[in-house]
């Protein structure tokens, strides 16, 4: 829950991607915690050793023995019945778990961008773009690519089009979506995405951030491909149509 003070009194927002790999770790954290709890609950119903019982397939059951087994569900309702649980065994199943990773993880990967530049017109077209990135193990596949498609149109926008611009008297030029141009799908090519999976030892899920790949790579891809298109060292961002082409006629 984000921005209720009276439910989340203290917070700092999401940023550094680092929602799963913090976050989702606390939540996995709590559900192995609870998991090994209803384990305890189950070996006493299934008259078994803890260390024997397993969860599949949504049972308890005894290692060796999977007729003998327990449903989920009513090991959890066993633990709100404090009178049928073993002694010692507080009742309910509520945890709290904080995590804290021991280090930062770092999400890596290569971006590479082909353009053309128009000699007559200045203006600069992407006709491929391949991202190969690594945010560890993947939780669900489809928002990854996701993730990595957004940050990719953003930091081509940011690449080409879009620039918080004033005039010399301080007044803002890009005050709106019509002068402040973001890129539309039709200026995008399809982008052919890869990854490689070197998962973190820094947190139980093996999880690195991803929200931020697409941005960071895209953008100097972008404006690398340009600059040396044109025969430039460097081009300040955003390379519009009408820099490009001053550059190109002052060669």
């Amino acid at each position: 829950m984000h921005g209720d003070t009276d439910s989340t009194p203290e917070g700092r927002g999401t940023y550094g991607s680092r929602t799963t790999a913090v976050g989702g770790s606390a939540v996995f954290n709590a559900a192995q915690r609870l998991k090994e709890k209803m384990k305890l609950i189950a070996s006493h119903i299934l008259e078994a050793s803890p260390s024997d019982v397993t969860l599949e397939d949504g049972k308890f059951s005894v290692a060796g023995s999977p007729q003998k087994a327990v449903a989920f569900a009513d090991v959890a309702a066993t633990a709100n019945l404090s009178n049928t649980l073993a002694p010692g065994i507080e009742p309910g199943l509520e945890t709290t778990v904080f995590f804290e990773p021991d280090s930062c993880v770092f999400p890596f990967g290569t971006h590479i961008c082909v353009v053309e530049v128009d000699k007559e017109t200045g203006e600069a077209s992407i006709t491929r773009f391949v991202a190969v990135d690594d945010c560890g193990r993947q939780i669900n596949p489809m928002i990854v690519q996701g993730q990595v498609h957004g940050g990719i149109a953003q930091g081509v926008g940011q690449a080409l089009f879009e620039g918080v611009e004033y005039g010399e008297d301080g007044q803002l030029l890009t005050a709106s979506f019509m002068d402040y141009a973001m890129p539309l799908a039709s200026e995008l090519p399809f982008f052919e995405l890869d990854n490689t999976v070197t998962p973190t030892p820094y947190n139980p899920l093996g999880v690195k951030g991803v929200g931020e790949a697409g941005t960071i790579g895209s953008t100097p891809a972008v404006v690398a491909a340009i600059s040396d298109a044109l025969g430039v060292a460097h081009i300040d961002m955003p390379l519009k149509p009408e820099k490009l082409w001053k550059i190109i006629h002052q060669q």
